[in-house]
């Protein structure tokens, strides 16, 4: 098949793509590389700043309108798959519609039906908006819901959504989200890793390396503040056993770099399930620490492997979860071995690749 995989998000598309390269289909990566991440994609349509920018992205995207058309797949990463004003890309949306044979969105993060859900029918105990029946007021979380609701935004992911062959979830947390609305075009597939390479296995009397990555101007909104406040702590409460490492908006390359000499990550407390950075550590045999709640492997049919050290979204919960690792660290080991498993198991990029080809030929 001519496969378009239109935007990114944390490599997710780039991993796809290599995926079903290897089973022999032709893809092309659209994308801007995940904005200061940087991630690899064919065509580049990264948006300079200002109003300028986005004009000169409008002119390029017409210009390669012609590198657009004619696939049996088009999916889209999200629906704001371009960096221009919604209202923009309602006209792109039904040209690739109508130029390509099918069309699939994915929901893989922000967008109105995760926003709306999690506020009105709340299928999650916590969540980026939630907390049981209270609903998130701080500002991070506020912002996003004046960007998703009654806006244009909500009127282009409920038309793309309505519109569209079919609709892929990535976690367990957008599939309740979109399973309900749109029971029958709605598949939960697991997302793609393309390396499993081991790093970094703790020697004896060495330092535990915990680390985190900082979205920019997304750390309270993700946890994040929370999480690295109990780093911190657990780091200055025993400075001989931890050792922290912090990442701040750096690109992909020198992310993986840092992730590589590490042994724990603490990722999106407000989390059930592991997400690409969480699912890339895995990999390497790094321990996450994050969301591992039962429903994550119930979705995937997991009974035996328990890799992920899954946390409350509170600060108690993370400083005691730390602190227990730093004093067995002999658990260590079996959780690196179980994190690689896991991941060749259920996250293998050819193995999921196959699962979107099937999903998309249904």
């Amino acid at each position: 098949m001519r496969i378009l995989l239109v935007g990114e998000y944390s490599n997710v598309h780039n991993t796809l793509a290599q995926g079903l390269r290897a089973l022999g289909h032709e893809v092309c990566v659209i994308s801007n590389g995940d904005f200061w991440k940087n991630y690899p994609r064919d065509i580049d349509v990264a948006r300079r700043p200002g109003k300028w920018g986005g004009i000169r992205l409008m002119l390029k995207l017409w210009s390669l309108l012609h590198k657009m058309q004619g696939y049996d797949v088009v999916q889209l990463i999200n629906p704001m798959f371009f960096e221009l004003k919604a209202e923009r890309l309602f006209w792109f949306y039904k040209w690739l519609r109508r130029h390509n044979k099918k069309l699939f969105l994915g929901a893989f993060g922000m967008d109105y039906y995760w926003v709306n859900e999690c506020i009105t029918r709340k299928p999650l105990r916590y969540s980026d908006f939630n907390f049981g029946d209270q609903i998130r007021t701080d500002e991070a979380a506020r912002i996003e819901q004046q960007d998703w609701l009654n806006t244009p935004k909500e009127r282009l992911n409920r038309m793309i959504a309505e519109d569209c062959d079919g609709i892929i979830t990535g976690l367990y947390e957008y599939q309740v989200c979109y399973q309900p609305n749109f029971p029958e075009k709605t598949q939960f597939i697991p997302f793609p890793i393309a390396s499993f390479s081991p790093v970094n296995h703790i020697a004896a009397n060495h330092p535990i390396t915990l680390f985190i990555g900082i979205s920019k101007n997304r750390s309270a909104y993700k946890g994040t503040d929370i999480m690295l406040k109990a780093a911190k702590d657990v780091a200055a409460h025993y400075p001989e056993q931890v050792r922290l490492q912090i990442a701040n908006g750096v690109p992909f390359a020198q992310y993986e770099k840092m992730l590589n000499e590490s042994d724990v990550l603490l990722d999106q407390l407000y989390s059930y399930t592991p997400a690409m950075n969480a699912l890339l550590a895995m990999s390497k045999g790094i321990i996450v620490v994050g969301g591992g709640e039962p429903e994550n492997y119930e979705i995937i049919n997991e009974t035996e492997l328990r890799p992920i050290i899954n946390v409350e979204p509170n600060y108690e919960s993370v400083r005691h979860e730390l602190e227990q690792l730093v004093l067995h660290p002999e658990r260590i080991p079996e959780l690196k071995r179980q994190s690689l498993e896991y991941i060749k198991k259920h996250h293998d990029y050819k193995k999921v690749a196959m699962q979107y080809v099937n999903f998309w030929n249904r």
